[in-house]
């Protein structure tokens, strides 16, 4: 399993007590597949990607991503593995607005270090398979929503991630362009071979992911297969 969650407890402090956010939580995601976390305000889903992120680590469980146990890591070590092992999409595209759609992607592989080349070679091709190839020279204001949304998805697969977590995509577009850009996610995961999360409210665009799972009150209360 490319992502796994076992047995994770998320608690915040909470007045003089903690507030539980998640309780017991187990999730497996396998490489290749979405899996939608679903459930009302307030569940936990957050929390979930959250934890799977390693951006807050649990009071106690099991996080592994791509085979490491990030429980082992320290705040450096989980900085690094969030660089080169997980990518992230995060609600709001948030892309800079001096910057074409291939400088946004590029812009996340020179921190890495690659060269030059290969990084705008590999930006226009992320830009293709969301099928953005003819706008790469466009800024974030000649873009729609739904077109600003693929870019921030080819942003968060540049560095090659082997685990995608994907935050409420299509909560700021209609439901025509929500639908496909969850139905491009779950190209994008088979075609790339990456254990995807996909945090969603809308309950319509699950027909083509492969893995549901109910979160409320911070548990896990019904899942179906794949997940």
């Amino acid at each position: 399993m490319t992502l796994l969650l076992e047995d994770v407890t998320l608690t915040y402090p909470d007045g003089e007590g903690r507030l539980t956010a998640l309780d017991s939580v187990s999730l497996e995601v396998p490489a290749g597949r979405l899996t939608a976390v679903v459930g009302p305000s307030g569940s936990g889903k957050s929390s979930l990607l959250a934890v799977a992120a390693t951006l807050v680590t649990p009071d106690r469980g099991r996080v592994v991503v791509a085979g490491t146990e990030t429980g082992t890591l320290d705040a450096a070590g989980r900085a690094a593995l969030r660089r080169e092992r997980v990518g992230i999409v995060f609600q709001q595209p948030n892309l800079l607005g001096s910057l074409t759609a291939a400088e946004q992607l590029q812009v996340m592989a020179h921190l890495s270090g690659a060269r030059p080349k290969a990084v705008r070679e590999r930006a226009l091709a992320l830009l293709d398979a969301v099928g953005l190839a003819d706008l790469a020279g466009r800024r974030p204001h000649q873009l729609s929503g739904g077109q600003r949304q693929r870019v921030n998805i080819a942003r968060a697969l540049m560095n090659e991630p082997s685990v995608l977590l994907v935050d409420e995509p299509t909560s700021a577009l209609d439901h025509e362009r929500g639908a496909e850009v969850v139905a491009l996610l779950a190209t994008l995961t088979r075609e790339r071979g990456t254990a995807t999360v996909l945090v969603t409210h809308d309950y319509t665009h699950l027909a083509c992911v492969d893995g549901t799972v109910l979160v409320q009150d911070g548990r896990v209360t019904e899942r179906t297969p794949a997940s």
